[in-house]
């Protein structure tokens, strides 16, 4: 019975921090780190920026579900979430996310003391994106530039300075990011026109904020090319992997349109999670061999 029980809320801590999206930063993550040490850095780091990674990442879900539970109760597609339906209680899930932030900050502890500096920074976005859809519609970026937090902090965890590749690596997160996220959006154009909510969507329209996405992924794979030039590391291998996930940018904004949202969820999460592997694979691959 025990036992069972504590599957059972595992399994419910997962669902409501979306264990299974962690690869959309940490596909960037993994490979910044390799690129920055240059092959693979020592178990001792590796381990940390994953224990840093895990906490900031599992943190920043669980207290956006705290902080948007009065909106996801309202709002038919979120109304079934945890919170809106009472299965976990508010002071419940703020003692989960302040732990996991706790568990950033020693993971950052642990790197190197820059990181360790720039750590209230990470913890600033990552509670603040939460917030942003209150006041603009700009809060697709700022979620983007959250997630790009990982390779950046994961250069910096290794070789404790900053320079330009990560930079290039955290903005074609954040764009892709907030292409996807755009996407994803625009299936509560009705709900957030009619409730205050900001968004690309709700700002410019179903149509244009699809054609915004478009054109994010467009300048991401513009800036991912960028990357494989700027780094010795990355040849052939890596921009196979760059031709393939273009393939599946056209036919992730094939899948959707202004009149058939129908494939949204597909288009912005499942396509992107294999964007995520195909990335992380072929950037494995060239950057260690």
């Amino acid at each position: 019975m025990v036992l069972n029980k504590a599957i059972k809320k595992a399994h419910d801590y997962g669902v409501l921090v979306m264990f299974s999206h962690t690869i959309f930063s940490l596909s960037f993550a993994l490979i910044s780190m390799l690129l920055a040490s240059k092959g693979l850095p020592s178990p001792y780091v590796i381990f940390w920026i994953l224990v840093a990674f895990m906490g900031a990442r599992t943190g920043a879900n669980a207290i956006n579900r705290v902080i948007d539970a009065e909106i996801d109760k309202k709002n038919p597609r979120t109304a079934t979430r945890q919170l809106p339906q009472g299965l976990m209680k508010k002071k419940e899930v703020i003692l989960f996310s302040s732990l996991c932030f706790l568990v950033m900050i020693i993971g950052a502890y642990m790197l190197n003391p820059l990181c360790l500096i720039l750590s209230p920074i990470a913890l600033f976005l990552l509670i603040i994106y939460s917030y942003t859809k209150r006041f603009t519609w700009a809060c697709h970026l700022v979620l983007g530039i959250t997630s790009a937090a990982a390779p950046v902090g994961a250069w910096l965890a290794v070789t404790g300075k900053i320079s330009w590749l990560p930079l290039f690596i955290g903005a074609a997160n954040t764009l892709w990011v907030a292409g996807f996220d755009i996407i994803y959006g625009s299936q509560d154009y009705d709900f957030d026109t009619a409730n205050g909510i900001n968004s690309i969507p709700a700002r410019f329209g179903v149509k244009n904020a699809l054609h915004i996405a478009a054109f994010f992924h467009a300048i991401t794979l513009v800036i991912l090319i960028i990357v494989g030039l700027l780094s010795p590391q990355l040849g052939l291998i890596y921009f196979i992997g760059i031709g393939i996930i273009s393939v599946l940018f056209i036919l992730e904004h094939r899948m959707v349109s202004p009149t058939n949202l129908s494939n949204v969820k597909l288009a912005s999460y499942s396509i992107n999670q294999l964007i995520s592997i195909v990335f992380l694979i072929f950037g494995v691959i060239d950057a260690l061999i």
